[in-house]
């Protein structure tokens, strides 16, 4: 008998849990992938919507020919956006989706704990994809309306905010808080990831014909939308019912398993099973079995009949009342501020101040996102070694204040030095929003105040979220406002911004500091609350309590 090849030792080495998990891990970050792909278009077309007509007039009168492009030399930029009022309109576009966003946040956490995770995340998906390709298809029709692309980008904005609160409702379902922050900075490159995609996909257009460089990325989340609901896993739990079906488990008297309809009029139950001395839940046992020998036939069944109701969704307010939301979510609003004004001004920043065109400015540009990957990861790491979510979070707020200054500076000088301080600032400015969107998140929406009730996640989550995409519409607006001004304007703002995000972390920082009962998070330790409404919500070992 041949020996098995290590490559396939090594894949049988992962039981099925481990496989669903991965697969949930992957699926999740490609979902949310195609979402910020679909976002980074805008950015990249800026500079094609409003090109130096002067250059181009005189490019033309020299060759004694029109452009071959769509729109002669005397139409170069795209109506509305011909005007001396450019960058404000452009900035108006902007907020008119990152409002709506900000807006739709608060109401799709809500929303979405009362709807299955699956659908609302398909039908989001579906309805972004179609209002994606729309603002493309006003370059295919021609269409020079500003009212039609305000209403594409609020309709737009709308609909994206399901994404979100599904996606960390799922990875907090399936991963626990011992490498939350790890698992979750990686798992948060996808923004990064997306970004990078949207711009490459975008810049390959955007010179011959920019509706293309919208419909592809719609394209791409609306099949993504289809993938979703074809393979989406909200909670282990959902599994059960196929493992149960493949692998019924013989009763000790023979006779078969029927559905149980509640007893009592309790039809909301627990089962559990007598093994040895210790009672087994099957809400808190390994979700499949370890091996693929048969199921093991329990010594006793017993059905325990909750003594207490499903646990309700939060209310806003209750989740308001966590300890820590109120300062995550204000810091995130300035942190968010500082990382969308990068996201839609960068390429138009770097087109201006280093005279490129708009597909290497977008090309350029990708290195602020390479830079917030490893600033994601890097972000999670330390803070899962310390226990320390906000400590981690101030120290790289401090550190990236006197780096936007350099950055006004120094890309100046060069493409070199521009390449070095993209990196660092993508880093420093992304590590902060990657952490307290993921891992600070589910931290929160896990709280032990909550008492195991896991309907509590998506809630929170919308609600930091929503409260720091109201940073993110009103950066890159004060970006259109103050750019005419001079570029350096726009990136004192962003300083301040970023002091005041720290200022907002003070007393959190403060409190893990001189809190002499730390506890680290330890590498993939679970534990699980007492108590039925515990059952089969993940609680895991803390760090200082907020």
């Amino acid at each position: 008998m041949a020996p098995v090849p290590p490559g396939i030792r090594f894949l049988a080495s992962f039981n099925r849990d481990q496989w669903y998990r991965a697969f949930t891990f992957s699926l999740t970050f490609l979902l949310y992938t195609s979402f910020h792909l679909s976002r980074k278009p805008i950015s990249i077309v800026k500079s094609e919507l409003h090109k130096n007509c002067s250059a181009l007039n005189e490019l033309s009168t020299a060759s004694s020919s029109q452009l071959s492009d769509l729109h002669t030399a005397a139409e170069c930029s795209w109506k509305p956006f011909d005007k001396s009022n450019y960058k404000q309109l452009l900035g108006a576009m902007d907020y008119s989706f990152l409002c709506a966003y900000a807006v739709g946040m608060f109401l799709s956490g809500i929303i979405g704990e009362r709807l299955p995770i699956r659908l609302y995340l398909t039908f989001g998906m579906l309805m972004s994809g179609l209002f994606t390709c729309l603002f493309g298809l006003g370059y295919i029709y021609n269409i020079h309306s500003l009212g039609f692309y305000i209403f594409v980008q609020v309709a737009n904005g709308l609909v994206q905010t399901t994404g979100w609160p599904s996606v960390v409702t799922c990875i907090g379902n399936w991963f626990g808080k011992g490498r939350r922050g790890l698992i979750m900075g990686i798992w948060n490159s996808h923004t990064s990831v997306g970004n990078i995609l949207g711009s490459l996909i975008a810049g390959y257009w955007v010179s011959s014909n920019w509706g293309l460089s919208f419909i592809v990325p719609g394209l791409i989340i609306a099949a993504m939308g289809i993938i979703c609901f074809l393979f989406l896993i909200e909670h282990p739990n959902d599994l059960r019912s196929i493992h149960a079906v493949q692998n019924p488990a013989p009763c000790s008297n023979n006779r078969k398993l029927t559905n149980w309809n509640g007893t009592n009029g309790h039809k909301q139950l627990y089962h559990s099973y007598k093994q040895g001395d210790k009672y087994q839940n099957w809400d808190t046992e390994p979700l499949l079995p370890q091996d693929n020998s048969s199921v093991s036939v329990p010594v006793q069944q017993v059905v325990v009949v909750k003594s207490e109701s499903e646990p309700s969704a939060i209310s806003f307010m209750g989740a308001l009342r966590i300890p820590g939301v109120i300062e995550f979510s204000l810091c995130l609003l300035f942190a968010k501020l500082v990382s969308y004004t990068f996201l839609f001004w960068l390429p138009l920043y770097i087109t201006k101040t280093a005279h490129l065109d708009a597909k290497k400015a977008g090309d350029l540009s990708t290195l602020f996102d390479v830079g917030g990957i490893v600033g994601g990861i890097l972000a999670g790491v330390i803070s899962d070694k310390l226990g320390k979510r906000a400590t981690t979070c101030a120290v790289m707020l401090l550190l990236a204040a006197p780096i936007l200054y350099g950055f006004s500076m120094i890309s100046e000088f060069g493409l070199g030095p521009t390449i070095g301080m993209l990196l660092v600032c993508g880093g420093l400015v992304n590590g902060p929003y990657a952490l307290i969107t993921t891992a600070v998140a589910a931290d929160l929406g896990t709280h032990k105040s909550l008492k195991g009730n896991a309907r509590a996640l998506s809630t929170v989550t919308a609600i930091i979220d929503g409260t720091g995409s109201v940073g993110a519409a009103i950066g890159p607006l004060l970006a259109g406002v103050l750019s005419s001004q001079g570029w350096d304007q726009v990136f004192y703002m962003l300083m301040a911004a970023d002091f005041l995000a720290l200022l907002l972390l003070l007393r959190l920082v403060t409190k893990e500091l001189t809190s002499g009962n730390v506890v680290k998070p330890r590498s993939g330790s679970t534990t699980v609350e007492d108590g039925p409404t515990a059952l089969g919500v993940f609680q895991f070992g803390h760090g200082t309590e907020w």
